[in-house]
């Protein structure tokens, strides 16, 4: 069982998404070291990218604060070394084809495993690309997580979870990343749909981003994922006060946090 899987196996999952770089690097790695303080059970780790299609402005701007402060993949996968070395939380990257194929499928395989990555996200890869590059990540121990939506059709969620390692992740809706106001109830019947076909971890994301919505999200899947909620703090708080406000913004989100402050 992988390390991704068996946090998750235990349910009432956390999944924090931040932006490599954004605001900048240091900074970033002191947030994902509170984010595993706080108890998140996998954090997503996202790579900068010029044209983040799936992504809404929130994240897409966070994602140029990074490159215009020069931040590349390399500096990402540092950025994950020094995390785990004094973490053990699991770590997800997560990003478009185009920087993994730049940096070389099997040498970004080597060095995320050297940098203790667990997983991979790739929003923008088809059935057989994916297999290919699950089939290399495996080699180094590394899941590729694989994005369903209300959209998938049980003929590809078939495929889809046949292949899939980790945990799955379930779109909530239709449309580009972003906090919203109450969550699709089109998320409980993908869970239900997807739980069909596999018994890994099924985590919900895009759009979460109260504590209601996360206590809705954990009725029916094991874990939540929030993004674009947590990036918006850190791009309001003031130079400093980043670490900070997450933390304040994570203690009311979840009540187990906010109780005793020992995680989830």
């Amino acid at each position: 069982m992988s390390r991704i899987r068996e946090s998750l196996s235990k349910g009432n999952g956390f999944i924090p998404f931040v932006t490599a770089g954004d605001p900048d690097l240091e900074t970033s790695l002191s947030i994902c070291l509170k984010l595993a303080e706080l108890g998140a059970d996998v954090i997503e780790l996202g790579i900068p990218f010029s044209d983040p299609m799936a992504d809404g402005p929130t994240i897409q701007r966070s994602s140029q604060r990074a490159l215009e402060n020069g931040v590349t993949l390399s500096d990402v996968l540092k950025l994950a070394a020094e995390f785990r070395k004094r973490s053990d939380v699991p770590l997800v990257l997560f990003s478009y084809f185009n920087p993994i194929l730049r940096y070389g499928i099997d040498e970004f395989a080597r060095n995320a495993s050297d940098s203790g990555i667990d997983g991979l996200l790739l929003t923008d890869v088809i059935e057989d690309e994916a297999a290919r590059i699950s089939a290399e990540l495996s080699k180094h121990e590394i899941d590729l997580i694989s994005l369903v939506a209300p959209t998938t059709t049980d003929e590809r969620l078939s495929t889809i979870c046949g292949n899939a390692r980790g945990f799955i992740y379930a779109v909530s809706r239709a449309g580009v990343t972003g906090a919203q106001n109450e969550t699709s109830s089109s998320a409980k019947e993908l869970v239900e749909r997807v739980r069909k076909f596999t018994d890994l971890p099924v985590a919900v994301g895009f759009g979460i981003s109260t504590a209601d919505q996360v206590a809705e999200t954990w009725k029916y899947a094991d874990a939540a994922v929030v993004g674009s909620a947590i990036v918006n703090v850190i791009e309001r708080s003031t130079k400093g006060q980043e670490v900070a406000d997450v933390e304040s913004f994570v203690r009311h989100l979840l009540p187990s946090v906010a109780n005793d402050g020992l995680g989830i």
